[in-house]
């Protein structure tokens, strides 16, 4: 039942899957999108893909770039762009602490999910992240299978 009620407070329009496998996230922040109002009711239809996008500052402010809002059937001539830069609603502090973790420590914005909160307000996940070398990837492969094979053993003991 717990589970059912976290579903229900937001709906996901868009997850990036693989940032986990190609990344280290070193920690998460919620920011609000700008956005138009017929990549609203796109994103609501669900087909958006952030798997290639990321965020970068410019001049003070983040911005999501090369995410990929399909463009709205209905909206005839005021349709949007569909890969066009968003800015990203952060508060200036946490603005600051990012830019400077990407440029100091050469870590990565990624975003990882896009989502509706309860208020129905477009949300983005992003996590600050530091990319991972193939031997990581590997490394975190066999121990998933480690954790998952010794599961398997421990259910069939007992």
């Amino acid at each position: 039942m717990a589970k059912k009620e976290k579903e229900e407070r937001y709906k996901i329009a868009a997850e990036n899957r693989k940032a986990r496998h190609n990344y280290y996230i070193e920690s998460t922040v919620e920011a609000g999108v700008q956005l138009a109002g017929t990549e609203v009711k796109a994103l609501r239809e669900g087909h958006a893909t952030i798997g290639e996008s990321y965020a970068h500052s410019k001049d003070g402010e983040i911005f999501l770039v090369n995410a990929y809002i399909p463009e709205y059937k209905a909206g005839n001539r005021f349709n949007h762009e569909t890969r066009r830069p968003r800015k990203l609603l952060l508060h200036k502090r946490e603005i600051a602490k990012l830019s400077q973790a990407v440029e100091r420590e050469g870590m990565t914005l990624v975003p990882l999910k896009l989502y509706f909160n309860p208020k129905g307000r477009a949300k983005i996940e992003l996590g600050l992240a530091k990319g991972k070398k193939l031997h990581d990837k590997r490394d975190t492969e066999k121990k998933r299978d480690w954790e998952r094979e010794k599961g398997r053993l421990m259910r069939m003991k007992g």
